[in-house]
């Protein structure tokens, strides 16, 4: 059985996030780990409807803003703004459940 290759993060993007930030508190509730997974669930989420909007070329709809949605990760509670379409077509579909993408553990040994 193969084994599963780690994820290779260049060590100047890893300088580059940690360059604001506390390391000491990279994994506490509000640190850099949280603001990470907020800014790769939006992304994410926007990619996500830009994929829905070009799938619907000529139909009049587009974006109209953005609702609220709490998700609760291992680390806490945070607000991440999920965008709505015109038509209220749009439905999440990588990430159905936000809520359950997070609950992954952040424990590290340091």
């Amino acid at each position: 059985m193969a084994r599963r290759k780690e994820p290779s993060i260049p060590d100047a993007l890893l300088n580059q996030l940690l360059s604001g930030a506390d390391p000491n508190n990279a994994f506490d509730p509000g640190g850099l780990l949280d603001g990470l997974k907020k800014a790769l669930a939006a992304r994410a989420l926007n990619a996500e409807m830009d994929h829905h909007l070009a799938g619907e070329n000529g139909v009049g709809n587009g974006r109209n803003g953005y609702g609220k949605k709490t998700v609760t990760s291992d680390s806490g509670k945070f607000e991440l703004s999920v965008p709505r379409d015109r038509q209220s077509s749009f439905d999440l579909q990588l990430m159905p459940n936000i809520s359950a993408a997070f609950q992954v553990s952040t424990r590290v040994s340091l």
